[in-house]
C-alpha cells in the first residue's frame, strides 16, 4: 500500500509572500487560487480562532482544483480547556460551522494542545470519545498535536491506536522539550515541520529535504501522508513546500 502524499503550508494570506510566492501583480482574492495550484495541500489556521460561514467553506472548495487537500486547526474552545472531556458544545459548534462543505477537499483535523496541556489518561480518553468518524456522510481524520513531554508514552501511543488518531509529527528546533513522536497509530500521517531559516531560499538545505523526502516516502507505505512547513522562517514556507514536491516527484 502507498498512500498520497500531500505537502504544503499553514494558511494562505500572508503579506510577506508578496513578490516572494505570490507575484507582485496577484489581486488578494485569488491567492487560493494561486496557491492551491503551486501546493497540493494548506492547512487552514482560522478556525483555530473563530468559525467561518458555509458560504466561505464553498468558496475555498470552489476555488482549489481537483485533488487538492484542506487540513483543518480545530477551535482552540475544544482543545484549551482544563477538562476536555466536558467540551462536547464547543464539538459542536466546530465541527457544525460547515467544513464538510470541502467534501472531499475535506482533509484531516488538527486537535493542537497548549505546551502546558499534560496527559491525563482518563481525560484524555474522554476526549477522543467526543470525536466523531464522520459528519455528513463524510469520513473524518483526527490528528493530535501535543506539546508536553508526558504524552511521549506507550499509554498515549496505545489511546491513539485505540481511537484511530494519528499523533502529530512536530519537529521545532526552536522547542525542542516538545517530544518528536513519529507512532503508526492511525491510517495517515499528519507533519507539522517548523524548522525553515530565513538564510536558505527553499528554507532548507537540499540535504535537509532529501532527508524529509525519504521520511516522507516511508509514511506513505501505512497511508496517506499530510506534511506542513509552517511557523519557523514563514517567508520561505512556500519554497520549501515547493522543493520537497519537486523532489518527491
Amino acid at each position: 500500500m502507498t498512500g498520497k502524499i500531500h505537502i504544503g503550508i499553514g494558511g494562505w494570506t500572508y503579506e510577506p509572500w508578496r513578490g516572494v510566492f505570490y507575484p507582485d501583480d496577484l489581486t488578494q482574492k485569488r491567492e487560493l487560487e494561486f496557491a492551491s495550484r503551486a501546493l497540493t495541500s494548506i492547512e487552514i489556521n482560522g478556525t483555530y480562532y473563530s468559525t467561518f460561514k458555509p458560504d466561505s467553506w464553498a468558496k475555498w472548495r470552489d476555488e482549489t482544483p481537483d485533488g487538492f487537500v484542506f487540513s483543518v486547526k480545530a477551535s482552540r474552545y475544544c482543545t484549551n480547556r482544563k477538562v476536555l472531556s466536558e467540551g462536547a458544545e464547543s464539538f459542536e459548534r466546530f465541527l457544525d460551522q460547515g467544513l464538510t462543505v470541502l467534501g472531499p477537499k475535506l482533509g484531516p483535523i488538527n486537535w493542537q494542545f497548549m505546551a502546558t496541556k499534560k496527559f491525563d489518561p482518563v481525560d484524555f480518553e474522554g476526549f477522543l470519545k467526543l470525536l466523531p468518524r464522520e459528519k455528513d456522510g463524510l469520513r473524518l481524520r483526527h490528528a493530535l498535536e501535543v506539546r508536553h513531554p508526558s504524552f511521549d508514552t506507550a499509554e498515549f501511543y496505545d489511546l491513539a491506536a485505540k481511537y484511530g488518531a494519528a499523533i502529530v509529527y512536530a519537529v521545532d528546533d526552536e522547542a525542542p522539550e516538545w517530544p518528536c513522536i513519529d507512532q503508526p497509530t492511525a491510517d495517515f500521517t499528519y507533519a507539522r515541520l517548523m524548522s525553515s531559516r530565513e538564510d536558505e531560499p527553499t528554507g532548507m538545505t537540499g540535504p535537509e529535504l532529501d532527508a524529509i523526502a525519504a521520511q516522507t516516502t516511508g509514511w506513505a507505505k501505512r497511508g496517506d501522508v499530510f506534511a506542513y512547513f509552517i511557523a519557523g522562517a514563514k517567508v520561505r514556507n512556500p519554497a520549501a513546500a515547493k522543493a520537497l514536491i519537486a523532489k518527491l516527484g
